[in-house]
């Protein structure tokens, strides 16, 4: 269902390193590739495979090596016996492979359109009309590497930015609209406007929201992506 470039970006940090287990339902390993903020890294697909990798460090204090047969469950509860505590996790939607080529050719909508920095007073009077939470949540900024907007006559109501990932084939998105604005097509349209962007530049659209955001992922799914997974990292709060 997904491209390639997805799934073998996604297999790379349970598959390097030494492999603990590697069951149908369980992969686990230790990866000494792991930046710090990431020393705890955990997916779960839509098919259901659960795949953790820790740094060879963390993996020493939880002595990960003498632990009887591991799952999924047990990983979790040893984590948090340990007070290694992960961050809410998010889920990840992208584009089916068979639907990128679509989108590439499919040409934006008649209020859309991509925004520069000759737009920094209708992006700052944006701003200013969106909640702190909101600009928080979305992380729309007009300097990411592509922003796109949906306008209502002059007046910019929905935007997107993406940044891509260091070294990853992938880019992130955020998407912000007023809440007047909400449910009138305008969040759809800068979605796909700046996923067509990315793709038609090599990068894979990420889409990411967390499990309680039934909005957002309502979206992802009007825009035409799927979700792969859930992904899960330790959190700042960790104290291991």
């Amino acid at each position: 269902m997904f491209s390639s470039t997805i799934t073998d970006f996604w297999s790379a940090p349970f598959a390097g390193g030494e492999v603990l287990r590697n069951d149908p339902n369980f992969i686990l390993a230790i990866n000494p590739e792991l930046d710090d903020d990431r020393r705890v890294t955990v997916l779960e697909t839509t098919a259901g495979v659960t795949s953790a990798a820790l740094t060879p460090a963390l993996a020493e204090k939880l002595e990960l090596r003498e632990q009887a047969e591991l799952s999924a469950a047990s990983f979790r509860q040893l984590l948090r016996q340990n007070q290694v505590l992960l961050h809410e996790a998010d889920y990840l939607f992208y584009f089916p492979a068979a639907a990128q080529e679509a989108l590439r050719e499919e040409p934006a909508a008649d209020r859309v359109r991509q925004l520069t920095e000759q737009d920094s007073a209708v992006f700052a009077e944006f701003q200013a009309s969106a909640t702190e939470q909101d600009l928080d949540d979305a992380y729309v900024e007009l300097d990411h590497w592509a922003v796109f907007g949906s306008f209502d006559g002059e007046r910019l109501v929905s935007a997107s930015s993406m940044y891509p990932w260091e070294n990853a084939p992938v880019a992130d998105l955020g998407v912000l609209t007023l809440p007047e604005f909400r449910g009138k097509g305008h969040a759809r349209g800068v979605v796909r406007a700046i996923c067509s962007y990315a793709t038609s530049r090599g990068y894979e659209p990420q889409y990411r929201c967390q499990l309680d955001n039934h909005a957002s992922q309502a979206l992802a799914i009007a825009s035409g992506l799927a979700r792969f997974g859930s992904w899960e990292v330790i959190s700042p709060d960790s104290t291991n």
